[in-house]
């Protein structure tokens, strides 16, 4: 019995195969890194904004394309492929360079979907209608940071935008039929678990189709390393990093909040090994894996299982939830 609906069975079910994931880079900046916003980013991004695995941004598409797929040919020789656009914010530039790249990507037979890493503050109206072509050329999935519900913290970690835009975004996404990957960071700085579920409360009303479970690195160069040196020096006890057994029962009580329907694309991240700080016990990617697929044998628990039949009537709706209402989005 598999207890999430993982990507893997997701892309045999509607593509038949696996698709390897390719990562691009569109060379693209971010505005909360280049002083639209500020020039400091999200404090958790590294200098590579998030993207130490794509390729070199001096090569073309179809380049990166091709030396990405020698890179994996021992393993995977032959099938389709996810173009992913992971680095810094790729819809942040004028709309004729983005339509450039994408169709080069697109133009790639053995590309079967385009995956586009962006924020829900850089897409006007004219990128939304560019997605909505490219998406009849062939599926788009857009992936966007929602990291938390909480904006107080989201001021904290310097996300540069109010939760209210992140559930604009999404409808508009929705509107014409882009589906939504959301990222979701467990462990953030002066958060509980139920901040965390509240998350996957919210994305689970929101109507994405798949979501990213995160933990928190502590990179080297970003902000959060000098965050965290300082909760090390002071001892303070408002900043402590989650545990491995922590983590995999967060990671469980998300899932047990998020609709069943949605896709879940990771449950925990990679941070590159040259720059990770902390925690030490995440480069074991798959004991902590393991460890998740154990406990939720062990407790026997479920991707959706704490959802409401009706969450209309439901009075403790989170704060995500209610700014659904505000918006007046139904429940998927």
């Amino acid at each position: 019995m598999e207890r999430y609906y993982s990507l893997s069975r997701y892309l045999k079910n509607t593509y038949g195969e696996r698709l390897y994931k390719l990562a691009l880079n569109g060379g693209m900046t971010c505005p909360n890194r280049d002083g639209t916003l500020s020039d400091k980013g999200c404090i958790f991004c590294s200098a590579g904004g998030s993207g130490e695995f794509a390729a070199s941004a001096q090569l073309s598409v179809s380049e990166q394309l091709v030396n990405a797929r020698r890179l994996i040919a021992a393993k995977y020789p032959s099938g389709r492929f996810i173009a992913y656009f992971q680095a810094y914010t790729n819809t942040y530039a004028p709309v004729s360079y983005l339509e450039r790249i994408f169709n080069e990507a697109l133009d790639d037979p053995d590309v079967a979907v385009l995956s586009i890493a962006t924020r829900p503050d850089c897409l006007p109206n004219d990128v939304l209608k560019l997605l909505d072509r490219l998406n009849r050329r062939k599926p788009v999935w857009i992936e966007l940071g929602l990291q938390t519900v909480r904006d107080d913290t989201a001021e904290r970690i310097g996300r540069g935008y109010p939760l209210s835009c992140f559930t604009q975004a999404a409808a508009r996404l929705s509107g014409i039929g882009i589906p939504i990957i959301a990222h979701l960071i467990l462990g953030l700085p002066d958060e509980r678990v139920e901040d965390m579920t509240a998350g996957a409360d919210y994305l689970s009303a929101l109507g994405v189709s798949g979501v990213k479970l995160q933990l928190l690195h502590i990179l080297k160069g970003t902000g959060l390393e000098s965050v965290y040196y300082e909760s090390l020096k002071t001892g303070s006890r408002r900043f402590s990093l989650l545990e491995r057994d922590a983590y995999v029962d967060a990671v469980i009580r998300c899932l047990e909040h998020l609709r069943p329907d949605i896709v879940i694309h990771r449950l925990t991240g990679d941070g590159p090994g040259n720059l990770l700080i902390a925690p030490d016990w995440s480069r074991n990617k798959r004991r902590v894996l393991g460890e998740i697929g154990r406990q939720l044998k062990l407790r026997d628990t479920w991707q959706g299982r704490c959802l409401q039949p009706d969450p209309k009537r439901n009075h403790n709706i989170t704060t995500g939830t209610e700014e659904l209402y505000a918006a007046g989005i139904p429940y998927a």
